[in-house]
């Protein structure tokens, strides 16, 4: 055994160069432990654009996923009793304005008769009344025929906000109530929204970091990092909800799944860097220097970091690691 440990050590040497190698003594460090779950992107704004005048839907412009302007006219509904009493309105206000007419006449003559002496001023006075009366039911039929104008305006479905259009419940042709929803639009960008259990509430803080496994739904991206921008205080069914703002999100995919990490506490950990790792026969070792010389021990390594490599078992504090040299090249398969 201890020859076959003196040869591995050679080979591990001359895998690093004896010349050139140096060594690293281990100390404990702070890692962040992350946590996979799905987050769920989501529309900033989801706003229904519902019907304001119950009747008939003869027009529908939009379908899902497109893309529309606030403002813009998404559908068109049609109430045939306005027309009808429209022109009901109109008839009467014709029939006023004969009435007005000869009353006018009427008045012009009492005047005239009045500075001749012939008529008594309370008949005046009752012309002048009657000419009143009769304008003021004009001027009510003219803004009940308005009121019906601005309802007939109202079967045009605006959109309440600039956005894709997520969903269209209804089709052409269908009979509407007012305050009925013809589509829901996403307005405002996009941010993913998580679901965490509440044991991993007290990690969650606004700033930090996430990171996305794969591609984004929609985008060619692949991986992407964001940032928590709000904690919500209320935990429902055992879970916090967090929001986190991803630069670049697409609102193809509304509701979509996405895998993400995010940090849920740290703790004391063994990093070596990625080139100190040989692998041999499936199993990894790390060259440790010793009082009886360079020794391979058998690790079991972690997660991978920036910095290197966490390793779980087979290292203590205060070993002496070999860290390849630049120049040596990677040493392990």
């Amino acid at each position: 055994m201890r020859i076959a440990l003196s040869l591995s050590a050679l080979v591990l040497m001359s895998l690093w160069g004896v010349a050139s190698a140096e060594t690293l003594e281990l100390a404990p460090q702070k890692v962040t432990d992350w946590k996979a779950v799905y987050g769920r992107v989501e529309a900033r704004d989801r706003i229904p654009a519902r019907a304001r005048l119950g009747g008939t839907l003869v027009e529908l412009t939009v379908q899902e996923g497109d893309t529309v302007a606030a403002g813009q006219p998404l559908a068109r509904i049609v109430d045939e009793k306005l027309n009808f009493q429209l022109a009901s309105l109109q008839s009467q206000e014709a029939a006023l304005k004969a009435q007005l007419a000869n009353a006018e006449t009427d008045l012009k003559r009492g005047e005239d008769l009045r500075q001749q002496g012939v008529t008594t001023q309370q008949r005046l006075d009752a012309l002048r009344t009657q000419v009143d009366v009769l304008r003021g039911q004009l001027a009510a039929l003219v803004a009940q025929a308005d009121v019906v104008l601005q309802q007939q305006a109202e079967g045009s479905v605006l959109a309440p906000v600039g956005g894709r259009v997520l969903d269209v419940p209804v089709a052409r042709g269908a009979v509407l109530m007012p305050g009925e929803a013809v589509a829901t639009l996403g307005g405002g960008g996009t941010f993913l929204r998580l679901a965490v259990p509440e044991r991993h509430a007290q990690g969650l803080q606004e700033g930090d970091p996430i990171f996305i496994d794969g591609a984004l739904a929609g985008s060619a991206q692949d991986g992407a990092e964001g940032r928590i921008v709000k904690v919500y205080p209320l935990i429902e069914g055992g879970r916090v909800v967090a929001d986190v703002d991803v630069p670049g999100l697409s609102d193809r995919f509304v509701d979509a799944r996405v895998l993400v990490r995010l940090p849920s506490g740290q703790h004391d950990a063994l990093v070596v860097p990625a080139s100190a790792i040989v692998t041999r026969n499936g199993l990894d070792f790390v060259g440790v220097e010793t009082p009886q010389g360079v020794m391979l021990r058998a690790v079991v390594p972690g997660q991978h970091m920036p910095d290197g490599v966490e390793i779980l078992t087979g290292l203590q504090a205060g070993d002496k690691v070999l860290v390849q040299a630049p120049e040596a090249g990677a040493a392990h398969e």
